[in-house]
């Protein structure tokens, strides 16, 4: 690393290049840059496609320095103009690039190039950067695939096997990432599955592990799922106002380059006991028996279910994976911050009903009769929308 990116400090308002916008994770990381830093000017780099979403949201940001370019992290200069790509190299000095494909059952082809080239592509850029302070790349727990027991922040190619083509690209982007370290002041973060707003419930995916939680005990049939397997594994899960806090604060820490964080629950409950929180949630009970996790698979594929669980299919594998993510980094340079992983006991009743909330205005605009009005009730309906292909996290 040069001796003019080991000196840089903080001495003034930064100027931030962000991907993966207006994403679930980059919207809010956004508005977290804007508060913290009312000065500094942000660039957010958006595909034309989400343009018009970016602009409304962009446009609620009173005051906020932001800037919208338009292009793709996996086309060459990420698809911006030669004085854009210019001005980038220029000024910015702190970059988060969270642009990924994160769908668990994406095509092998599509995520490598988005998680793959993509990461390239961003690197090259970071070298170019002449006053760049840190390069913040966002990885996933599951770049682990298959590992089983005590996974450490400092691990990553232990020899395992991927579950399916968002690990496996993951995976292969941050050994780019991990071995640009070498010249660029990098940090990379970890998080596990992502849910809504610890404080409003508030979430725009409908996917993975959490929310095929909620559609085991909110599923159209008189009697719930069984949950897949055994459920004693943890079903770790963060909500994204800690995940944006965590991120912005480490990557403000000189103690954060070079090194990788787990933004995960340190105390993570069972899955069994995160769906039984659910179904009490709904005046539901889980069934006594469990059901291999193969026969749930195939029970998701019956018809009254597989509209709203094809892209939960690829979750089960996680109920059930006895992995344990160590976050000493985390904790390291969080304490004494009052910045702390929530447990999700103290936020579930926010979570579910937000989901209640939308699927009822779904429900409404389409005006249709959906069969889980005759499940029993607390007062509201429980499901959720179709998730949607994503681009950004």
């Amino acid at each position: 690393m040069s001796e003019k990116r080991k000196k840089a400090e903080r001495t003034g308002p930064g100027t931030y290049f962000v991907t993966g916008y207006p994403g679930f994770i980059g919207k809010r990381l956004v508005e977290h840059i804007a508060r913290e830093d009312p000065q500094g000017h942000i660039y957010a780099l958006v595909q034309p496609k989400m343009l018009k979403d970016a602009q409304k949201h962009a446009a609620k940001l009173e005051g906020a320095k932001l800037e919208l370019l338009t292009g793709d992290a996996v086309d060459m200069h990420l698809g911006l103009s030669g004085e854009e790509y210019q001005r980038l190299c220029e000024k910015v000095t702190d970059i988060f690039h969270l642009a990924a494909i994160s769908t668990l059952s994406a095509p092998k082809e599509t995520a490598w190039r988005v998680n793959v080239d993509g990461t390239r592509n961003m690197l090259e850029l970071a070298r170019d950067c002449q006053h760049l302070r840190r390069f913040n790349y966002f990885s996933t727990c599951y770049v682990s695939g298959d590992r089983l027991g005590v996974i450490a922040e400092d691990e990553l190619d232990r020899g395992q096997s991927f579950r399916n083509p968002y690990e496996e690209s993951k995976f292969q982007a941050e050994k780019l990432v991990q071995r640009a370290a070498a010249s660029l002041p990098v940090t990379v973060f970890r998080p596990c599955s992502v849910v809504g707003d610890s404080r409003t419930g508030e979430i725009d995916r409908f996917e993975g592990p959490y929310y095929l939680g909620i559609l085991l005990v909110t599923s159209p049939m008189v009697v719930p799922l069984p949950l897949p397997g055994n459920g004693v594994a943890p079903l770790n899960v963060v909500p994204v106002d800690y995940v944006v806090s965590a991120v912005w604060h480490i990557s403000r820490d000189p103690r954060g380059v070079g090194r990788t964080f787990h933004l995960v629950d340190p105390n993570p409950m069972s899955a069994r006991r995160v769906y039984e929180l659910i179904a009490e949630k709904s005046n539901r009970k889980l069934p006594r028996f469990t059901l291999p996790s193969r026969a749930a698979d195939v029970m998701l594929r019956l018809p009254v279910l597989e509209k709203l669980a094809r892209p939960q299919r690829a979750a089960i594998s996680y109920v059930n994976h006895l992995a344990i993510y160590n976050c000493h980094n985390t904790l390291e340079l969080l304490d004494g911050t009052g910045i702390r992983c929530p447990p999700l006991a103290s936020y579930l009743d926010q979570l579910v009903a937000y989901v209640r909330e939308q699927y009822r205005k779904r429900r409404e605009n389409l005006e249709v009769e959906d069969p889980l009005d005759h499940a029993p009730s607390s007062g509201s309906e429980d499901s959720s929308p179709a998730p949607r292909p994503s681009r950004q996290p």
